[in-house]
């Protein structure tokens, strides 16, 4: 007993910094970051028995609200209004050429997530001015025109194209879904690079919805040096796994020198303003503070202090690419005819579909790089998916 008394006077007084870094992780872990955090989608202190359905039911609502609004702009936007055929009108060997890949949606129609997207589109491109920043066409993957009427709809005011009977009578055996979706993925593709010969290639899904700073990002990552060596450039990464706890190596040295440098900032800065802590620019303090700056911005969110990163395109991070997704890709240079090669020679089935082939293919194949920009360049509004089951009503998480 005489001993723990000693070790409580000792260590557990207030001029201690053992019991300084003690109250203040109690407070920050246990009453800052849960009060400030438990509505945050992607913090761990995130409270999915109260706030996940009615998150889900308010983005969905938003989401169906927005393609009502992108059907009647389309429906009331007459096809020989000057921005129909300036869309309309593709030149040849452009900066960038952005094809949309579209299919049917057996569920969720209503959300018009084709409209949607092309309604964006169409807004960030006439805000370029007169010098284009892409020319744009949709790639409508459905054997018969009439099943994809948003596609249909589409046709007077952009270049929708499609197969030719030949090649749907060569695309009719009965393959799985994945290889489906690889195959017309290729066709969008190799198509838009025999129309227009573009310089550099975006591909997006009919559910990815551009943010406003697309073009002024891609703009920059087609300047830097990197772009040209790339086969692929990947413009989202799912949210949920944005995550520092992740076995990619660059995360783990991000996180580290994110609490290396918030660390050293607070220890530098201590002296100035007298803080009521005892805390000095020492091994042991150091270390401690690495831990906590760790520790707050993983169970914050590295999501959330990837947005900070919008201030500037500059700013936006590029690194190694990882496995999942391919609604938004960016193909330099005409790697996307070397992606199409790939694809053709790979058979996809579930657990290996298309963007498992590209992230293996960039991995294995000399010479070949792959890689991801931070944070997203799209909004993934598809809580309906085209290629998978699909439950009653779609949750965020």
């Amino acid at each position: 007993m005489s001993r723990w008394k000693a070790f409580v006077s000792k260590h557990l007084r207030w001029s201690s910094t053992f019991t300084q870094a003690l109250v203040l992780s109690i407070i920050t872990f246990g009453v800052v970051l849960p009060l400030c955090c438990h509505r945050l989608l992607y913090s761990y202190f995130f409270i999915k028995s109260m706030y996940l359905k009615s998150m889900s039911e308010d983005v969905l609502q938003k989401s169906l609200r927005r393609g009502q609004d992108a059907l009647h702009f389309w429906q009331s936007t007459p096809s020989t209004a000057a921005v129909s055929s300036r869309f309309r009108d593709i030149t040849q060997h452009p900066d960038l050429l952005v094809t949309v890949v579209t299919a049917r949606r057996g569920e969720g129609q209503d959300f018009h997530y084709l409209l949607q997207v092309m309604q964006q589109l169409s807004g960030l491109l006439g805000s370029c001015g007169e010098l284009r920043c892409a020319e744009v066409l949709v790639c409508d993957v459905e054997s018969d025109p009439q099943e994809n009427q948003d596609a249909r709809l589409l046709e007077n005011h952009f270049q929708v194209i499609r197969r030719s009977l030949e090649e749907q009578q060569r695309n009719r055996e009965r393959i799985n879904t994945f290889e489906r979706e690889k195959r017309d993925y290729v066709f969008c593709l190799r198509k838009g690079w025999e129309l227009v010969r573009p310089k550099n290639v975006v591909v997006l899904e009919d559910d990815a919805l551009p943010r406003q700073d697309f073009f002024t990002v891609i703009e920059d990552l087609l300047s830097r040096r990197f772009a040209l060596h790339s086969l692929y450039i990947k413009l989202y990464h799912p949210e949920r796994l944005q995550r520092y706890w992740n076995p990619e190596p660059y995360r783990i040295l991000e996180w580290v020198g994110l609490g290396l440098v918030g660390a050293t900032a607070l220890l530098l800065t201590f002296p100035y303003w007298n803080p009521p802590f005892s805390f000095t620019l020492s091994a042991g303090h150091l270390v401690f503070f690495t831990l906590y700056f760790m520790a707050v911005a993983e169970l914050l969110g590295r999501h959330y202090l990837l947005e900070i990163r919008r201030l500037s395109p500059q700013l936006y991070t590029v690194s190694p690419a990882t496995e999942c997704c391919t609604p938004a890709m960016l193909f330099p240079g005409n790697s996307s005819l070397r992606v199409a090669q790939y694809l053709d020679a790979s058979h996809c089935v579930k657990g290996n579909a298309k963007d498992m082939v590209l992230y293996h293919k960039a991995r294995t194949t000399p010479g070949e790089r792959s890689h991801s920009v931070e944070p997203n360049l799209i909004t993934h509004i598809g809580a309906y998916s085209s290629v998978r089951p699909n439950p009653l009503r779609p949750k965020l998480l």
